[in-house]
């Protein structure tokens, strides 16, 4: 990622919530290309909050045609980074410690899922979070709760 003057600004004067905000409004560039490889868009922000669209392609299914689990689990990780994150002063890009997920229905490419994040404990040094991705019918498909800590070699 190449750093602008203008993008430099927003990252060292927006919120977490407002930059990963900006992120899903494409005024921030995303920090890496997992976001586009897995099919993943930030719809909203808030402090403690994050929502997103999910809608995974051919790419990501095992060989039984269903979208394999550990992209399942991709998805519900950046979710719960993003929650824990959105609590900053200034984004700091979460680390995870641990990650517990209950799977409950399959995962069909193509189709467009909502992912919704709550930061849970927005600790000083550990937070807590939770993650679920409902289908078009509000089914929830799978579900997470997850430990982060924010990673340091980012910290201002």
């Amino acid at each position: 990622m190449s750093i602008d003057e203008a993008t430099a600004d927003l990252w060292n004067s927006l919120s977490g919530a407002d930059l990963i905000q900006a992120m899903g409004e494409g005024r921030f560039p995303e920090l890496s290309d997992v976001s586009e490889h897995i099919g993943q868009s930030v719809t909203s922000a808030r402090p403690g909050r994050v929502e997103m669209t999910w809608t995974p392609g051919e790419h990501l299914c095992n060989p039984a045609g269903g979208v394999h689990g550990g992209y399942i689990a991709m998805i519900l990780d950046n979710a719960v980074c993003f929650a824990s994150a959105s609590t900053g002063d200034h984004f700091v890009p979460q680390l995870t410690l641990n990650l517990n997920i209950d799977y409950l229905r399959g995962v069909q490419a193509g189709q467009t899922y909502t992912v919704v994040s709550t930061c849970v404990h927005p600790g000083r040094t550990r937070l807590y979070s939770t993650a679920a991705i409902t289908d078009a019918q509000g089914r929830v498909i799978a579900q997470a709760s997850g430990s982060t800590i924010p990673n340091q070699a980012f910290a201002r």
